[in-house]
């Protein structure tokens, strides 16, 4: 097959893009990468020379996030080639409502949460025809790469994630919303739902708002609602992360953290708090994995989904140490193959975090049981099979 994959500003896409296309050449299909960062005419990834690639037929175009197929002149390039566009999200549906409503004919869109096919499925029966649950996927480390061991690693815990302060993402959505109108109030309450009961989903949470409220809106209001919930969606799971973050700080792990804003976090300052970086590139927070003992995961309020985290702390041969969802429940065992915390009992993660790096011989025996598990059905080799098996039923 002919197929195009893209370049970005997004970094992980990017990185995600290749193993993509390492793992089409690999099974002998023929790829072009469309850089759409406007590189000069003579880059092999230039407008230029896709447009010689577009000369003749193209059979798949492989996104995330619905980057580079949401402008008029390239869903028309699609159409006139008749190319399926295979969509993958790495985020809530609810951010992309417009590319939902307007996108190629031949659309094939993947979630990584059941309940975000759900949504699609209620919300956007009319405008996709096409959705479909997809796991994230780990990236295999390359053979010659030397594993450290268990006890020789630097790092007992490691979070590799931006932050920023939840207000922050809640003053965002005062600026559209005037101060303390309706909707104003209405986020605000939202918001305050969803940190009482860290089990609602974010369509949840707005069914239960508007409940307290009192109010009755049209199907088109109720997008809209959703569709403006990104603020919250934001600042809960920052809140989330701040929280565990918080717990761990104060029981004196010694915790390392990878990532934006962590200087603006109320840990900043403790002694066994340690930041290694503002922002690299997702290939060395895969190196930076490798070097931990335990990778701590919090889901970014997927509660029926997956997180590469999870697959790549594996795949680095390090212990994951996440919140659960019904996906992981249903796929792995606490204890066996991964360790679970409860998200509303934080007070007993760092004895879970202590009881792992006090006891080396079980942690590595997870490990390996859940190196086995991901390494056989959550690569980027397993996401080409997920792909192919379904455009063949379109």
């Amino acid at each position: 097959m002919r197929i195009v994959l893209f370049y970005t500003e997004t970094e992980s896409f990017n990185f995600f893009t290749n193993q993509l296309d390492k793992e089409l050449k690999l099974r002998g299909h023929e790829t072009f990468i469309l850089d759409f960062m406007n590189p000069p005419a003579d880059s092999p990834h230039s407008y230029k020379n896709f447009m010689l690639f577009a000369s003749a037929k193209i059979d798949l175009a492989i996104c995330f996030d619905g980057m580079c197929i949401r402008d008029d002149t390239m869903i028309r390039v699609w159409d006139a080639l008749h190319t399926i566009v295979v969509d993958i999200l790495m985020d809530p549906p609810l951010r992309f409502h417009p590319t939902l409503r307007k996108h190629p004919q031949n659309y094939l869109l993947f979630c990584c949460d059941y309940d975000h096919v759900d949504y699609v499925k209620k919300y956007f029966k009319d405008e996709v025809a096409h959705v479909a649950f997809m796991p994230h996927a780990g990236a295999v480390p390359i053979h010659d790469t030397a594993i450290v061991p268990y006890a020789e690693r630097k790092y007992d815990i490691l979070f590799s994630a931006t932050y920023y302060p939840p207000e922050s993402k809640l003053a965002e959505m005062e600026q559209i919303f005037s101060e303390n109108s309706d909707m104003q109030q209405f986020y605000h309450l939202m918001y305050r739902n969803l940190i009482e009961d860290s089990a609602l989903t974010t369509e949840q949470a707005v069914f239960l708002t508007l409940q307290q409220a009192g109010w009755s809106v049209p199907d088109d209001t109720l997008k809209t609602i959703f569709r403006c919930s990104e603020f919250v969606d934001w600042a809960i799971r920052m809140y989330q992360r701040e929280q565990v973050v918080s717990v761990l700080a104060q029981s004196g792990l010694e915790l390392y953290l990878l990532g934006r804003g962590w200087e603006n976090h109320s840990s900043a300052k403790y002694p066994n708090v340690h930041r290694l970086s503002d922002r690299v590139p997702y290939a060395q927070t895969l190196t930076a994995m490798a070097e931990a003992k335990i990778n701590l995961n919090v889901f970014p309020w997927f509660k029926s989904g997956t997180h590469d985290r999870i697959f790549n702390t594996l795949l680095q041969r390090s212990l994951p140490l996440t919140d659960s969802s019904k996906w992981i429940d249903t796929h792995f065992t606490d204890g066996q193959d991964i360790v679970l915390y409860d998200l509303k009992r934080l007070e007993q993660l760092p004895r879970i975090a202590e009881q792992m790096l006090e006891n080396p011989e079980k942690a590595e025996c997870i490990i390996q049981k859940g190196h086995e598990k991901v390494l056989r059905e959550f690569t980027w080799s397993n996401c080409v099979d997920w792909i192919f098996a379904s455009v063949n039923t379109l």
